[in-house]
């Protein structure tokens, strides 16, 4: 428990004694809100901390292999019938086509 929280009981239970049974219901939801903030509060802290980080490449891997795997047949089709110009074609087009995949992610 945070000290901050602590300090907040402390004073929710001090403030229960000197008010009394009238005041009881909102001491308790005051208390209880305060409670849901600092859960929220840890959650979004640890929800930051499990995030990938942006060098995290697992991802890319079936889009660099797919990309390998059809790049390899495309550049022999190419080279065989337009020479240079259809390998770098192909290239190009690849390029885009995985330029276009990462944007978007």
């Amino acid at each position: 428990m945070s000290e901050e929280l602590r300090h907040e009981a402390e004073a929710t239970l001090a403030a229960h004694q000197e008010v009394g049974k009238e005041l009881e219901p909102q001491l308790v939801d005051q208390f209880a809100d305060r409670v849901e903030q600092e859960i929220e509060r840890r959650a979004q802290e640890l929800a930051r901390q499990r995030r990938p980080s942006a060098a995290h490449n697992a991802p890319m891997i079936p889009l660099a292999l797919g990309s390998l795997g059809i790049a390899i047949p495309l550049m022999a089709i190419a080279g065989g019938i337009a020479g240079l110009a259809g390998i770098i074609a192909v290239c190009i087009a690849i390029v885009f086509v995985n330029v276009l995949w990462t944007a978007r992610r």
